[in-house]
């Protein structure tokens, strides 16, 4: 079993309201960029984000950022 698996090959680009969020760190949610606990069978948890402001994001679908949860282009290598 892997770490973490590809959910996507570019970013979810989301928009979010104030207050908290747990987003897939696994790969495997059915509702990425969120959690839906799917990482219960990996060693993977969830990244929570407290976001303070309304706005929009870019999540990370490759799994492979060097800044979880957010998309650093680390899908075009």
């Amino acid at each position: 079993m892997s770490k973490e698996e590809i959910s996507g090959n570019g970013p979810y680009k989301v928009e979010l309201e104030v207050g908290e969020h747990w987003l897939c760190a696994c790969g495997k949610s059915k509702n990425q960029p969120y959690c839906d606990g799917s990482h219960q069978v990996t060693e993977t948890e969830p990244v929570k984000l407290s976001v303070d402001e309304k706005r929009k994001y870019q999540f990370c679908g490759c799994k492979k950022t060097k800044n979880p949860p957010f998309c650093d282009g680390s899908h075009y290598q």
